[in-house]
């Protein structure tokens, strides 16, 4: 995005619009000097910056796009979808895999009392863009988009997954040489089953983090300086049943919504707007969420419409803090109930017949699409696969969300050789 995104643009302009009412004249964030934008923005604080104060964030916010922008001016920056930042989006660099939250770096200026902190990071990421530009390199110069930024940091995708309590419990109890050599061990009696360039991959990036923690604690006495690596771990270590990956968006809009619709035996009356969607070629599937209702109503105030906010929470106690959890622990009560009757045939005959019946009221054929076709098959097999993972003994084990960036999601399969290493039984050969 060359452009911050909405709500970024609108607090610039609100800033912009502040300073000039302070200080008598017209003060450009994107240009003027920080320090002159200090000066105005001291007299609308009031103070010093409170992060829990709206009017101090709203500040922080409309700073945070003027210094983006100022980095797109000078080195190309652009800004990328990130949910995990406070701002939603951070800035990303195409000559270079660097990534920054101008919101961060503004609030952390703010809590100094020193604003011109900007220039000294702005002079910062230019030495290190420049590093990256004249550093030898073989073939073409590398050239980063906002999408690639997007599919390695964003955690756009969910995955519901059923972890075994037990060796999740023996997990935090484990100290990092103990893990560290049950790696090493399932590393290689993966053997050919991981790819030579996995098998290096996850060397360095297991081994290699856990080597950072404190040798004498315990993984779950310290699992907030390494939220991440925990969460994978805890993957590897416990997770038995997976669904799989998709965007939040699908699961949301059209997943878990045909969950609660299920396969109804008769379809409400169409209105005249419906009618004419079914007309111009909306697909059945569309409509279909858009106009049947829940056959059990969605709770209130409920993650993905499905579970109890205040039933939701991080894996281990201390992975809150260290930032926003990738990895949440759910109740399956609302799950239980809807998959213990699904049908997935069923839910497929039933989107048929009201293909049949829009086809009637439109008075003319109407089909799936191709996209709608393939979204339809998408979402009853992640049905089916949700209705695996949750329907078991829920005594021994934990429902867990999991956000998962795309490369990420893109990469799970490839975890499958060592998971399975971890957990299968061990053959000891005796002399």
């Amino acid at each position: 995005m060359a452009r911050p995104p909405a709500h970024l643009d609108a607090a610039l302009e609100q800033l912009t619009s502040s300073l000039a009412q302070v200080e008598g004249r017209p003060v450009d964030p994107l240009v003027a000097p920080w320090p002159e934008v200090e000066s105005g923005v001291i007299k609308l604080l009031r103070g010093a910056y409170l992060a829990d104060r709206p009017e101090h964030q709203l500040v922080a916010l409309g700073l945070a796009a003027a210094f983006g922008q100022r980095l797109a001016a000078s080195d190309g920056a652009f800004w990328f979808p990130m949910r995990e930042s406070p701002e939603g989006v951070m800035l990303g660099f195409p000559d270079a895999l660097l990534m920054l939250s101008p919101f961060a770096s503004v609030t952390d200026a703010l809590g100094r009392a020193k604003l011109a902190r900007l220039d000294e990071v702005a002079r910062d990421i230019h030495r290190a863009l420049g590093e990256a530009r004249f550093a030898p390199a073989a073939g073409a110069p590398l050239r980063l988009s906002p999408q690639d930024y997007a599919r390695l940091f964003d955690p756009a995708f969910l995955q519901l997954a059923r972890l075994d309590r037990r060796r999740l419990d023996e997990l935090w109890a484990a100290r990092p040489d103990q893990l560290a050599r049950d790696l090493r061990d399932a590393l290689t009696r993966a053997g050919g089953r991981l790819a030579p360039e996995s098998r290096a991959q996850l060397e360095q990036q297991l081994l290699g983090s856990l080597g950072r923690l404190e040798p004498a604690r315990s993984l779950g006495e310290q699992v907030e300086r390494a939220p991440r690596l925990a969460e994978l771990l805890a993957d590897l270590f416990a997770g038995v049943q997976h669904t799989g990956s998709a965007p939040d968006e699908f699961w949301e809009d059209a997943v878990l919504p045909l969950l609660f619709t299920g396969a109804p035996e008769s379809f409400p009356p169409l209105d005249a707007e419906e009618v004419r969607a079914a007309q111009q070629g909306a697909d059945p599937l569309l409509l279909f969420l858009d106009t049947v209702p829940y056959r059990q109503p969605a709770p209130d105030n409920a993650v993905l419409g499905v579970f109890d906010v205040e039933q939701v929470g991080p894996l281990h106690p201390r992975l809150g803090l260290g930032g926003a959890p990738r990895m949440l622990s759910v109740p399956r009560g609302t799950l239980e109930k809807l998959l213990s009757g699904f049908e997935p045939r069923a839910v497929a005959s039933a989107l048929e017949r009201f293909a049949a019946y829009l086809s009637a009221k439109a008075g003319k054929p109407v089909q799936a699409s191709e996209a709608g076709k393939q979204m339809q098959d998408a979402a009853l097999a992640l049905l089916g696969e949700l209705q695996a993972t949750v329907s078991t003994d829920g005594a021994g084990s934990v429902l867990v969300l999991r956000r998962l960036t795309e490369a990420e999601a893109l990469s799970d399969a490839a975890l499958a050789p060592l998971r399975q290493a971890l957990q299968g039984p061990r053959i000891i050969l005796a002399p």
